[in-house]
């Protein structure tokens, strides 16, 4: 029954501490706010950054997989000997082949052979164009996004069809639009090639692309008539699981490097590498801004610290006369301790409601979506009740050591 009645008087006395810090709050709004400002900006800071970090992340993590997270490309190195002869041994079909025979896990392959040249793009005007010869696995591997028309397709591939797909930038340039291209011809090496889709690139390729703004693929079996040997510029492959993209890579390299010269050396490259930076980049940046709004807010607790020991002060009459009417020690640590955790949270309250409308503010008018996380929001709210009760100990502490007598002749 006595430990009914204690908690039963600790409620009291907590409801009256409460009520306390609340009339003290009432008169002086001016006091509250003004000490509660470094903490809405700590807060909303916190919650900002977690809020750019996982939108970061996403974005970054979507934007690789556009590009093809399983992609794996090989491309000569090129060297030359001590009389500046070229020593590359160039890649070909047989690579291709060598490498789907025995990397297990591959799950399409491409080459590509580049070819530079002046087109005829219709009423008696030229333009140099990159023309690419590939597969039709192509686009899948590099995740073309065909806006109009369609990519050329393994029948095309077979009976040499001439055929052309084009970058969106080449068809709003020549032609006005993607679609106002389809039909149309560009001749080049004297041989006419129908337009028969228009692609783009799915997201940005962080400057790892073969392909120019003003690019034209044509089906691999077709360029092959236009190159001197059976050499390709590149092989890319596409393997069925991401994570067996390292090993693989090792693998292919491997096996190009042992069908050829020692002396010739090959680039195996994947997306590895840039997901890697792009993740380091991103903890960096992360970092940097949580230790802003440490600092944030450290300086609002700080403002708590400073006002609570001047609140003190200005109110030791009053100290003295709760103490004089019976008020403990504890009580009147309470009191302040109460006060203090108040500020900070309700610092804390307008700061992540703050910290979540403005991304989606932002979100609304740009279209652009952000990844919120609830727990941001209650990490930020208790970050803001440690930092009342920390910063509010000593005041509170200060308060309740006074003498009562001496408060009392305070003037």
């Amino acid at each position: 029954m006595s430990v009914v009645a204690e908690g039963i008087k600790e409620t009291i006395v907590f409801n009256e501490v409460l009520h306390i810090a609340l009339d003290s709050f009432r008169e002086d709004r001016r006091r509250f706010l003004q000490t509660s400002l470094s903490m809405v900006l700590g807060t909303a800071s916190l919650v900002l950054v977690v809020t750019i970090v996982l939108t970061g992340r996403t974005y970054m993590l979507a934007s690789i997989e556009n590009i093809g997270t399983n992609l794996i490309w090989v491309e000569p190195n090129h060297t030359y000997d001590a009389a500046g002869v070229s020593t590359d041994d160039y890649l070909t079909m047989k690579d291709l082949e060598a490498v789907q025979e025995n990397v297990p896990g591959v799950e399409f392959a491409s080459p590509v052979v580049s070819l530079h040249e002046m087109a005829s793009i219709g009423n008696g005007k030229e333009a140099p164009l990159l023309i690419l010869g590939v597969n039709p696995q192509y686009a899948e591997i590099r995740r073309l996004q065909v806006i109009a028309g369609r990519f050329f397709d393994e029948q095309d591939t077979q009976i040499g069809s001439k055929e052309a797909v084009i970058t969106k930038k080449l068809a709003n340039k020549l032609y006005g639009s993607p679609e106002a291209s389809l039909g149309h011809t560009l001749t080049f090496t004297g041989i006419p090639f129908d337009i028969v889709g228009v692609f783009q690139e799915r997201t940005n390729t962080y400057n790892q692309t073969e392909i120019l703004d003003e690019t034209v693929l044509i089906p691999f079996t077709v360029a092959r008539y236009f190159t001197e040997n059976d050499g390709v510029s590149q092989i890319y492959f596409s393997m069925a699981r991401m994570d067996r993209v390292p090993d693989a890579s090792k693998e292919i390299g491997h096996v190009i490097q042992a069908r050829h010269r020692p002396v010739s050396t090959y680039n195996v490259g994947n997306m590895t590498d840039v997901l890697v930076v792009a993740k380091k980049t991103a903890a960096a940046l992360s970092l940097l801004l949580l230790l802003f709004s440490a600092v944030t807010l450290l300086v609002g607790g700080v403002g708590i610290l400073n006002i609570m020991l001047a609140t003190v002060s200005s109110r030791v009459r009053e100290i003295g006369i709760r103490k004089a009417l019976g008020a403990t020690q504890k009580e009147i640590r309470l009191q302040f301790l109460t006060e203090s955790v108040l500020i900070s949270l309700g610092g804390g309250l307008l700061g992540t409601v703050g910290g979540a409308l403005i991304p989606m503010a932002i979100g609304l008018v740009s279209g652009f979506k952000p990844v919120f996380s609830l727990m941001s929001a209650v990490l930020a709210l208790t970050i803001s009740c440690v930092i009342g009760i920390i910063f509010g100990v000593v005041p509170a502490t200060r308060a309740a050591r006074l003498d009562p007598v001496e408060c009392l002749k305070y003037e």
